[in-house]
């Protein structure tokens, strides 16, 4: 824009602090009230426009329309391509200006991405959205990701991103309204280092915090906010809440009384800029500083943090780095390369016994089937691609035969209205209305069932190509896609008291019946018996047609997977992890007449296919990878691109192996690669190529480090190429203590990556910096990071479960002291645990310890007992009946008191009577108790 220098907030001359500063100190109370909240609004009198904080763009800019679609989130973590992820943020905050240049009041350039949240359980609906279950490449794909998007100007951005969601927000049940419990351990080395890089390293400009609670308190309200991301990582931009989650503290949370008192305490603790309702968060905060709540001065602070972005986003100045960027560079033919690269990249080999890559040059018949194998889809953050290519088509293309077959594997049916004995048909003249009334089956309309599982269909007329949904007048075939934040294109079928009869129900769960024009909709009253009763006659059944088609096929390619908007989004998990039964029965029926069936997975989340793994010769996986899906997807088949992605999350077998949705703690309940025991399908890291790589001579600079010294080790090692085509490989660096410690040590840890191109016969010498920090554990004793004295292993390989290069590495560190308990000790402070979990306490600042369910207990290590005489003093609290505190050292009972409910905490001395020495002391509560502090006297 330009500007008449009238105030000193327009003078470029002046500092960005005394800009921000001046500008703030104009506004009225009233200007400031509607300035926090994210649509700012125009201020003509001092010549600021109005602005809009966020902007979706979480594989390219979206909803603002066509922009360069690149592959899902969790796709393009399978890159390992720290390189081609800057990159991509270019293209997107190139695309992001040009949009703004179009309607700034409109089209922000604060970018809600990328997604940090960490994916430790498969199951999680937004799994599309995240970067894996490793905090390292999360942190180090992200870091690339927000460094693109925000430009290398040491002043200016180009535009800002904006991670989310803070924190621990990994659960789409109840995310609104439940609370994480969330250890020292847990949180200090896992789900705060994958934030970290992209603010120290990265300095991203903009945080969003999440709906959750963490240890009971709101994300919005958490002193995470003040103390790690603003305090420790030196946040130097602005916190944005989540859609409607600042008021949701009183309607979701339950936690205040008043919207008043909500968005004070946000805006206190952290919050700069609220997502909610304009009018409503307004009236609000007027209300807050009415009552005192709230200050100018609060108001103040948020406000700079939030006009400081703008500034440095080159709002206030005439000219500035990014003022030259063309339209040109919307859609840009290097931004669609990319984008290709990127869905090439993303794909993983994930099982070949020698049938790929298939031989373009052999005349061989192809049979391309499945739910998936002609549909490209998108999800909810996904822009809107300019073109789209569906596996079907990208084969066609790429092997250049006229004898590729294609079934959809879908049951072609008729529905019949039981009541009427008529058929439903398509009322061209009423908007391709479903109506019963056609009493001749041929001329019926015939729907392409498709089963999704779970009990969710899809139905899509055959004569147009659209999909059944429910509008406002009743059921028509006119919907493109089954798409939406409710998915009203979604039915399931139930069984009714007649035989062979079906009741249909909607989206919402609602009963479809026959109205009495005949046609089909969603009553807003009773319907008489029989009218919402249906028959499903089978025109032709699916699995039965793929099957002929690849009988006569040399080779069938079955392409799977997930709708992005049905069985797990956001707001929904997934029920399972197997692939729906009907995919599973399909793919196992072509399997039997053609052994010579490669797989393709296309999904947004790891599937337990053991039949698979067990009976296929070849498996391919992909993630809803843009417009070039179907392109890049007949490059791998075809050899004409060498896979080299590699996965991002363990790919477990079995629902069975993973513990309960809302279990947090990665290192009791063993999740992720680091603490699973198990047996699993794919392992973290793993990946397959065509060309076959060798790993030798891993060496160290040296064998001994100390850690006051802040040391660095290098470490090399060599890959050669030995088979015959070039291809990437991504060679991973894990530790592992290789001796005793402690605490309960990960089984290995990613440190470092890098993917690299090698020829045939060639070899490539990688070299790793592994720092004495990245040893660093957390230390409960102390409450800081601490490396402990001992050995240390150095793996190197393709994946978390095959490192054939092993170094040894001794350190000089520290050894972590008794328990100490001369001072008071916090209780979440434990070394182990069991039925409790972590939650706030009334009337005290920092987290207690509640049993969950009728017992639990905590457990701390080789404390220290001073005397004979000592008392453990227990503070505690009693929610019920009348509840008891047991004391044990290792496994003897020494000790027990009972806890009377009263009103406030109370303490409990319990004496030791031990020997002075060093024991595991073991706090055994029973009722519902919550546990505050310890300490010995």
């Amino acid at each position: 824009m330009t500007n008449r220098v009238t105030y000193p907030f327009q003078q470029t001359e002046l500092s960005l602090v005394e800009r921000v500063e001046d500008l703030v100190q104009r506004l009225t109370i009233d200007e400031k009230v509607a300035s926090m909240i994210q649509y700012q609004p125009a201020i003509p009198r001092l010549g600021i426009r109005a602005w809009k904080q966020g902007t979706e763009a979480a594989h390219g800019v979206a909803w603002l329309g066509e922009a360069t679609v690149f592959p899902q989130s969790i796709g393009l973590s399978h890159t390992w391509d720290c390189r081609l992820l800057k990159q991509i943020g270019e293209v997107i905050s190139d695309e992001a200006r040009v949009y703004y240049e179009k309607k700034p009041e409109l089209h922000g350039l604060t970018l809600w991405a990328p997604t940090v949240d960490m994916a430790r359980d498969p199951r999680w609906g937004r799994t599309e959205e995240a970067y894996g279950e490793d905090p390292m490449l999360t942190g180090q794909l992200t870091t690339a990701l927000v460094k693109g998007m925000q430009g290398d100007h040491p002043v200016y951005l180009k535009t800002v991103a904006t991670l989310k969601h803070f924190l621990a927000n990994n659960n789409e049940k109840d995310r609104e309204k439940c609370s994480a419990s969330i250890d020292p351990r847990n949180l200090f080395e896992y789900y705060l280092q994958a934030f970290k890089p992209a603010f120290v390293e990265g300095k991203a400009g903009s945080l969003m915090t999440a709906y959750n609670a963490i240890n009971g308190s709101p994300a919005p309200l958490h002193p995470l906010l003040k103390e790690v991301v603003k305090g420790k990582w030196g946040l130097d931009g602005f916190i944005v809440s989540d859609a409607g989650d600042v008021l949701g503290l009183v309607h979701d949370h339950g936690y205040f009384a008043t919207y008043a008192e909500a968005v004070a305490a946000s805006i206190k603790s952290g919050i700069d800029s609220i997502t909610d309702d304009t009018e409503q968060t307004k009236e609000a905060i007027h209300e807050a500083i009415r009552l005192g709540l709230l200050n100018e001065a609060d108001m103040d602070h948020a406000l700079k943090n939030a006009f400081r972005i703008r500034f440095r986003l080159g709002e206030f100045d005439d000219y500035h780095p990014y003022t030259t960027i063309p339209a040109s560079k919307l859609l840009a033919s290097e931004h669609k390369q990319l984008a290709y690269e990127a869905a090439q990249k993303q794909i993983v080999l994930l099982k070949n016994d020698g049938i790929l890559p298939l031989d373009k040059k052999v005349s061989e018949t192809l049979a391309v089937i499945g739910p998936l194998a002609n549909d490209n889809h998108i999800d909810w953050y996904s822009g809107t691609p300019a073109y789209k290519t569906t596996p079907l088509e990208g084969l066609k293309k790429t092997f250049k035969k006229n004898d590729v077959t294609y079934h959809h594997g879908h049951s072609l049916i008729r529905l019949k209205a039981s009541e009427t004995n008529r058929y439903i048909y398509l009322n061209q003249e009423d908007n391709y209305m479903l109506t019963a009334s056609e009493d001749q089956p041929h001329k019926a309309e015939v729907f392409e069932l498709m089963d999704w599982g779970w009990g969710n269909y899809t139905l899509k007329s055959t004569s147009t190509g659209k999909y059944v949904t429910v509008g406002e007048k009743g059921l028509t075939a006119t919907a493109n896609e089954a798409k939406g934040w409710f998915v009203k294109e979604q039915v399931t079928f139930e069984t009714s008291d007649r035989e062979d009869v079906w009741k249909m129900k909607a989206w919402d769960g609602q009963i479809i019946a026959l109205a009495h024009n005949d046609s089909l909709t969603v009553p807003t009253t009773t319907v008489p018996k029989g009218m919402e009763e249906f028959q499903l006659e089978v025109v032709e059944d699916g699995i039965t047609a793929a099957v002929e088609a690849a009988k006569h096929a040399d080779t069938a390619v079955v392409i799977l997977g997930n709708n992005p908007y049905i069985n797990g989004k956001e707001c929904i998990d997934r029920q399972d992890i197997c692939l729906p039964p009907a995919q599973e029965k399909l793919l196992q029926a072509v399997s039997e007449v053609n052994s010579r069936t490669v797989l393709v997975l296309v999904s947004s989340y790891p599937y337990a296919i053991i039949w698979a793994q067990d009976h296929l010769p070849a498996i391919v996986h992909t993630s809803h990878a843009g417009p070039d899906l179907g392109e890049a997807l007949g490059d791998v088949l075809s050899g004409d691109y060498n896979p080299a992605g590699r996965l991002s999350m363990t790919w477990y077998r079995s629902i069975h192996q993973l513990p309960d949705m809302m279990n947090y703690d990665i290192i009791k309940g063993k999740r992720t690669y680091q603490y699973f025991d198990g047996d699993v399908l794919y392992p973290f890291g793993h990946g397959l190529s065509y060309s076959k790589f060798s790993y030798d001579d891993i060496k160290l600079d040296k064998s001994y480090v100390h850690v006051e010294s802040d040391e660095r080790v290098t470490t090399k090692a060599t890959i050669g190429n030995i088979g015959d085509v070039d291809g990437d490989e991504v060679i991973q660096l894990y530790v592992r203590k290789a001796d005793e410690s402690r605490v309960v040590r990960p089984l290995k840890t990613l440190k470092h990556f890098k993917r690299v191109h090698v020829k045939p016969g060639e070899k490539e010498q990688i070299t790793f910096e592994v720092k004495v920090d990245d040893l660093a554990i957390w230390d409960v004793t102390r409450e800081r990071y601490c490396v402990e004295t001992g050995t240390y292993a150095i793996m190197i390989g393709p994946s978390s479960a095959e490192t054939p290069l092993i170094a040894t590495l001794n350190v000089v560190g520290e050894v972590m002291p008794s328990r100490q308990f001369i001072t008071r000790v916090h209780a979440y402070h434990y070394d182990d645990y069991e039925n409790m979990y972590l939650t706030e306490g009334d009337g005290i600042e920092h987290y207690c310890v509640r049993t969950q369910g009728d017992k639990g207990w905590i457990a701390f290590k080789e404390t220290d007992v001073p005397s004979e005489n000592a008392l453990l003093n227990i503070t505690v609290f009693s929610h019920g009946s009348t509840g008891k505190l047991l004391l044990k050292a290792e496994d003897e009972h020494i000790g027990e008191a009972n806890v009377f409910p009263l009103t406030n905490w109370q303490t409990i001395t319990i004496p030791v009577n031990l020997k002075p020495g060093l024991y595991t002391l073991i706090i055994e509560l029973q009722g519902d108790l919550s546990l505050s502090t310890i300490q010995l006297v």
